[in-house]
């Protein structure tokens, strides 16, 4: 399904945007579903406006183009190479990626594309976890792992971050992390995260940064997140400052119930286009 349905289909060719969905669960460690994401997002996006009132804007104007899924169901090895070799190809194309897992392994491979292509990159994580284990499971490449990965390419911020085991301690850049429970108390941090960025950024948005009580559809929900336009605001900010290159929407776990998540991860993607190219 086109992200959109049918009010925006355009080619590849003509569009600015690739939509790339990666269906992957393989190395999630909380509830699973992580897979079934892209499509659940992808048939809510059926219900965006694509008029956006914040920035007065019609970014589905810069085309946007929804790819077939990666279908790599195997080793978290090999569906690192295959979002890295997708990723690439669209770079290399002048596209601007956007990546919907599927689980946080997703973006490794896209973080390791887009580390080759970009000159003066860094890598803005929304995330109530640090994923900064070396290894779990048995691979460095576990979900768990991402931005252990990530930092070995590219200078990282850490924003939203709340739960972080004991052996990650030694890998906790202090400088370059920004917890949830001190953006709570003192919101002028959320400028200090953008000023520690470099020019050029890709934006890893795995959707369990935002509190249950706006996103419960996570595999690992974890109280105390900041709430939608809080970190919406954040990313605005952040794309007026910086050229964002390109960014992933991770972690989505859909409900049989619940469909408003569904819409929500979706909507994340249009409102953050439409900072984008506002």
């Amino acid at each position: 399904m086109n992200f959109g349905g049918n009010e925006v289909i355009y080619n590849y060719e003509e569009s600015r945007i690739i939509i790339v969905p990666v269906p992957y669960d393989a190395t999630s460690t909380g509830m699973r579903g992580s897979d079934k994401g892209p499509d659940a997002i992808m048939e809510a996006s059926v219900n965006l406006e694509f008029y956006d009132v914040e920035t007065a804007s019609e970014v589905h104007k810069m085309g946007i183009h929804t790819i077939d899924p990666v279908p790599e169901k195997g080793s978290p090895e090999a569906l690192v190479n295959a979002v890295f070799h997708k990723t690439s190809h669209l770079l290399q194309d002048k596209k601007l990626p956007v990546i919907v897992g599927g689980n946080h392994t997703v973006s490794i491979g896209a973080v390791k594309a887009f580390s080759k292509y970009y000159p003066d990159l860094s890598v803005l994580q929304l995330d109530a976890h640090s994923d900064l284990r070396q290894e779990y499971e048995g691979s460095p490449f576990n979900h768990a792992c991402t931005m252990a990965r990530a930092r070995e390419l590219v200078p990282l911020v850490q924003v939203g971050i709340r739960s972080i085991s004991a052996e990650e301690l030694p890998f906790i850049d202090r400088e370059r992390i920004f917890y949830a429970h001190e953006l709570y108390y003192d919101k002028m941090l959320y400028q200090k995260a953008a000023d520690k960025l470099t020019e050029n950024v890709y934006v890893t948005i795995d959707l369990d940064v935002f509190d249950p009580s706006v996103m419960p559809s996570t595999g690992t929900p974890e109280p105390g997140g900041p709430d939608y336009f809080e970190l919406m605001h954040f990313l605005r900010d952040v794309a007026r400052k910086r050229n964002i290159v390109g960014f992933d929407v991770v972690e989505l776990c859909p409900s049989t119930t619940n469909k408003s998540t569904d819409f929500m991860a979706a909507k994340i993607i249009y409102q953050l286009l439409s900072y984008i190219f506002a």
